[in-house]
């Protein structure tokens, strides 16, 4: 629902960790739907200095997706990094948008691969937390005969799951034009 000003975004339950950081963060770019602008609406005014163009806060994990069959026949499976957000500030870079991740990975190899990763790629990794206790979470992508995806999640919880409001500080997301978030990271 939207509020009043300053500019904020509630989930109904309140109780997601997205909500409370938007909550938290006061003046957002916020679009109504059928204002006049843009197809979807007229972004309003910020008046802070920001220093990046998106900031995201998601889900970051690998995706192992079918890469042939082995001489066995066995599927053989390629570890890709993935998460949409992060798949949103990879291309906004590549458009020459500077941008930054708030997230949480596992200390461990696949974790170590999602932050060289996005480092390669120009996203900003300062609030990128690795967890030494949380493996990162794994998705095997499965493509059906008729093209869509099929995804088996491998988390018990996992680390993409274990960030906390007190990680998501304020003064990072008001360095950002606009803030950026994955739905699964408001199922928590």
């Amino acid at each position: 629902a939207m509020t009043s000003e300053p500019y904020a975004f509630a989930f109904a339950k309140g109780s997601s960790l997205v909500g409370k950081c938007l909550k938290k963060c006061g003046k957002l770019v916020m679009i109504k739907k059928g204002e006049k602008g843009t197809t979807s609406g007229r972004r309003r005014s910020i008046d802070m200095k920001t220093e990046f163009d998106v900031i995201a806060l998601g889900e970051l994990l690998i995706d192992f997706t079918m890469n042939g069959t082995s001489s066995q026949g066995n599927q053989v499976f390629e570890a890709c990094p993935g998460g949409a957000p992060c798949n949103v500030l990879a291309m906004l870079n590549k458009l020459g948008k500077k941008t930054a991740f708030i997230g949480k990975v596992g200390q461990d190899q696949f974790g170590l691969l999602l932050k060289q990763t996005l480092e390669n790629a120009g996203i900003c990794t300062e609030y990128l937390y690795l967890d030494p206790d949380i493996h990162t979470t794994l998705a095997f992508v499965h493509t059906l005969e008729n093209g869509d995806r099929d995804f088996s999640f491998y988390r018990n919880p996992g680390a993409d799951m274990m960030l906390t409001e007190e990680e998501v500080e304020l003064d990072f997301l008001k360095k950002a034009k606009i803030f950026h978030f994955g739905t699964a990271s408001a199922l928590r």
